[in-house]
């Protein structure tokens, strides 16, 4: 099931492309290339098994695609002329004024997810195209909090429940999938607007009161240390810090923000024996990610930093390597069409009011 916001994108974009305005827009648009994000990769048969009896809803299936769209999205963006590469060679072709290339695509995936290793690998090793996976810390240890996913599965199986921020309207019904994204809804961005130790006690009562188990979770779907550390040695894959716990930097204080940088980094050198050189912000919007973090990541030692901020690339981003924006792979875009708007740059352009460093 769709939001509105989801719908109404999706029939901008359609205009968009039925009118043809990304063609000539793309000069000014197109830019050096792109980062793209991704989360999970999986069959949609996967997705849904796992949705039950109430197939409409599952708020979180935008952040999978299937294998299929995956492999067809690589191979159009080298039909467009996009050469696939690290997050190394885009540090490169940033950062030296010199370096000459054709227009590129890197592909990243967040928070380690096992289907990156089982579903899009093999998707990855048929194009040769390199990935970064950026990994929460807490993650393979089998510690982390995937609170978006416990909030689905907790309201997919109920059929009443109490607003946890708001307990004063009582019981809201479930009955219905439209009830339970509504539900969703409401309770997901509320507590993605209060500060991390709130938002993570919320989630860990709502857990006990509905005997879910939040480590179960994080166990059944992201890697393990030892699995982590084969992936590792893939040729084609670089690992990336993501934090500890998967919090929001920018609604820590300066000190948590730095430990959550730092100690993330520090897990996976020591386990992985090579220190990671690339950052992503969790959540990574506007409102997870500013200006003074950045200058954190900067601080903390690595050499780039990555947003959900939607943008292409850009020379003039050579100087804003701690915030470099990125553009989704969405499981509500699996269409080629939207693929061709994406490689243009156009949609983002417009957004931003047509800067390219937003």
């Amino acid at each position: 099931m769709s939001s509105t916001r989801t719908k109404i994108m999706q029939n901008g974009l359609r205009a968009l492309h039925a009118m043809g305005m990304h063609r000539w827009l793309r000069p000014m648009s197109e830019g050096m290339g792109m980062i793209l994000t991704l989360h999970r990769v999986r069959p949609a048969a996967e997705l849904d098994a796992s949705l039950g009896a109430f197939t409409d809803f599952a708020p979180n299936a935008l952040l999978e695609i299937t294998p299929e769209f995956l492999d067809t999205a690589l191979e159009a963006l080298k039909a467009d002329g996009l050469a696939l590469i690290s997050m190394d060679e885009v540090v490169e072709a940033l950062s030296n004024p010199i370096h000459e290339r054709g227009r590129f695509a890197a592909l990243t995936f967040d928070d380690g997810y096992i289907d990156n290793r089982d579903h899009a690998l093999p998707v990855l090793e048929a194009h040769q195209a390199p990935a970064t996976v950026y990994m929460p810390s807490d993650y393979p240890q089998g510690k982390g909090e995937l609170w978006w996913v416990a909030l689905e599965e907790m309201i997919r199986a109920a059929k009443q429940m109490v607003q946890p921020l708001d307990r004063d309207k009582g019981s809201v019904s479930l009955e219905t999938a439209e009830d339970k994204l509504a539900f969703y809804l409401d309770v997901y961005w509320a507590l993605r607007a209060i500060d991390q130790d709130t938002q993570r006690a919320t989630v860990r009562q709502m857990a006990e009161d509905h005997g879910y188990d939040l480590e179960a979770t994080c166990k059944a779907l992201i890697l393990s240390t030892p699995e982590l550390i084969d992936l590792a040695d893939h040729p084609l894959i670089t690992i990336g810090a993501h934090t500890v716990t998967h919090r929001a930097i920018a609604k820590l204080s300066p000190e948590d923000a730095m430990a959550e940088m730092v100690e993330g980094a520090n897990w996976l050198e020591a386990n992985l024996g090579k220190r990671p050189d690339h950052f992503a912000f969790p959540y990574g919007d506007p409102g997870s990610a500013a200006e003074r973090d950045f200058g954190l990541a900067e601080k903390a030692g690595f050499k780039s930093a990555v947003t959900t901020r939607k943008g292409m690339l850009y020379r003039d981003h050579a100087d804003h390597l701690f915030g470099l924006p990125r553009v989704s792979l969405n499981g509500a875009y699996q269409d080629t069409r939207y693929i061709e708007l994406f490689a243009s740059g156009a949609p983002f352009l417009l957004a931003n009011g047509f800067k390219k460093v937003a």
